[in-house]
């Protein structure tokens, strides 16, 4: 097996046909069976293009993912590869964000929900900015939009007949649109990409018809979900998001 990828709970694989997620030895068995059978979810009710899941299997006491390969480019790469075509880029990256939006797909866990449960838990925002945090996120329209919940560059894959395949749904939820936009919008602004981000933001407001306001009051909210994980590099930046009076 060849190493492509290496994360603080995982490391990923290629093997001939196949990529292969294998986890940490203490990480969560049910988080694990729940994202396979997310992957599973997503291929089977969607219109998308998603590596189909081959197995869950055991590896020297380490669980594993096994899905099939997809030979192609991710977004990311082409952005480096190609700095010159970074809108053109941009603009298929949100079309595909659309499409995934476009999707229902029931028994997922609804956004909210999840949400909700992981602001309750944390214990490095205060008390009075969760009780804020909270009483925004009840206050959110419900949606059973398709989110994917990570949805990065680096998750888009175009293979060379331009088929484009969407990879890594461990954070596949339904709800609402503008939640998983004010996602991405941080995802680019932790990757210190802040221009990107800026130009990602006025981008899928224009396409969907979504007001950048409804996104952007999603952003402290997403924010400190996030701060959840306890990623030290990402503690500092994500605290200047959770201020709710900022977007109101």
């Amino acid at each position: 097996m060849e190493l492509i990828a290496q994360r603080k709970n995982k490391e990923i694989y290629v093997d001939n046909d196949k990529v292969i997620k294998l986890f940490v030895e203490d990480h969560s068995q049910s988080d694990i069976l729940n994202e396979a059978l997310n992957q599973s979810r997503v291929d089977e009710y969607s219109n998308l293009n998603v590596p189909k899941l081959i197995e869950v299997r055991k590896l020297e006491n380490r669980w594993a993912i096994v899905s099939e390969r997809v030979e192609g480019k991710t977004i990311s790469q082409m952005m480096k590869e190609q700095p010159e075509k970074t809108d053109e880029y941009l603009n298929l990256f949100v079309d595909v964000q659309l499409t995934i939006l476009s999707n229902e797909v029931p028994l997922l866990n609804r956004i909210k929900e999840k949400f909700t449960r992981k602001l309750e838990n944390a214990t490095n925002i205060d008390e009075n900015t969760k009780y804020e945090l909270l009483q925004r996120l009840q206050g959110m329209k419900n949606h059973n939009k398709l989110c994917h919940g990570d949805y990065h560059p680096s998750n888009v894959i175009v293979k060379e007949d331009g088929t484009v395949y969407v990879i890594d749904w461990a954070h596949v939820t339904q709800g609402n649109a503008s939640a998983d936009a004010a996602r991405t919008f941080l995802l680019f602004s932790i990757d210190n990409n802040e221009e990107l981000a800026e130009k990602y933001l006025n981008l899928f407001a224009n396409k969907s018809g979504i007001e950048k306001s409804h996104i952007q009051r999603w952003i402290p909210i997403v924010a400190a979900t996030q701060m959840t994980k306890n990623i030290p590099e990402e503690q500092e930046f994500l605290s200047k998001w959770i201020n709710v009076v900022d977007f109101e």
